[in-house]
């Protein structure tokens, strides 16, 4: 008996790197997976849809079910034709793992306007679509489900040269926690991971460079439990992997100081008083 025994799941980005760890696992814990992925390079230019069919014929080969998918995920349209690839070849859908993603690094004041809106689309863009297309199919089939995305480190406390991915992942948070709140009456949960891994997306960092203990198939346990019935009615979480170490990522709100008499605060008492404001 798997864990995911009889769901039906979608990843997205699913061709390599994290996203291929995942469908794998998930597809050896029972799960009928539909693999998403249109195959660019890992700044998003170009398609090919060798890179699907390959985790798709692995899956098939280990005993799973699964299919390809080559939509985008950027587009109304290709987030519909992802959810019906799922309903279509396997009468349903259960789990939706938003991982697709790209990057296009550079410095704020040498960032492209068409270098920000690519990145925000594929990732904040790509996510808000391909949730709201799931949670449709979800809520019609009035069984509950769940919905796993991915945010980063970047967008939790930024990283030089990533203005762009930084900042449509911090979206990813906003959109994970309201998500949360807005779709609990379903029985849909929402949560995200955050993960750190070597993949074609980061080989190239100084970060990375001669680790061999920050793999994707660290990441993929976290996917599994949040998208199993282990994660209960647990919502709204930021589950971190970096290696064998597991965390979670939470807002910590100051303690803060009141100031005598509800009087406004003046900017030089800010500064006076800013210790004691900021405290946690």
């Amino acid at each position: 008996m798997g864990l995911l025994d009889g769901k039906v799941v979608v990843v997205t980005g699913a061709g390599g790197g994290i996203g291929r760890a995942e469908a794998k696992l998930l597809a050896s814990e029972g799960a009928k997976v539909v693999v998403n992925d249109v195959g660019g390079a890992r700044d998003g230019v170009g398609a090919d849809d060798a890179a699907a069919n390959a985790v798709v014929a692995e899956i098939c080969a280990a005993g799973g079910e699964a299919v390809a998918n080559f939509d985008s995920v950027a587009t109304a349209e290709g987030a519909h034709r992802i959810v019906l690839a799922a309903v279509t070849a396997f009468g349903r859908l259960d789990v939706l793992v938003n991982n697709a993603g790209i990057v296009r690094d550079k410095s704020l004041m040498k960032m492209t306007e068409e270098m920000w809106d690519s990145v925000i689309a594929v990732h904040l863009k790509g996510t808000f679509l391909c949730t709201q297309a799931a949670a449709k199919q979800l809520m019609a089939q009035g069984e509950g489900g769940r919905i796993v995305n991915t945010t980063s480190v970047s967008g939790l406390l930024g990283n030089f040269g990533q203005a762009n991915y930084a900042a449509a992942k911090a979206g990813i948070y906003g959109l994970t926690r309201t998500a949360a709140i807005e779709l609990q009456k379903h029985r849909i949960t929402v949560n995200a991971i955050a993960p750190i891994a070597k993949t074609r997306m980061t080989d190239d960092l100084p970060m990375f460079q001669g680790i061999d203990t920050l793999t994707p198939e660290h990441i993929a346990p976290a996917v599994l439990f949040l998208a199993s019935p282990l994660c209960a009615d647990r919502t709204g979480h930021v589950l971190a992997v970096s290696g064998s170490r597991m965390y979670a990522y939470k807002v910590v709100e100051a303690k803060g100081k009141f100031k005598d008499g509800n009087e406004v605060w003046t900017a030089n008492e800010i500064a006076e008083n800013w210790d004691a404001i900021t405290k946690v």
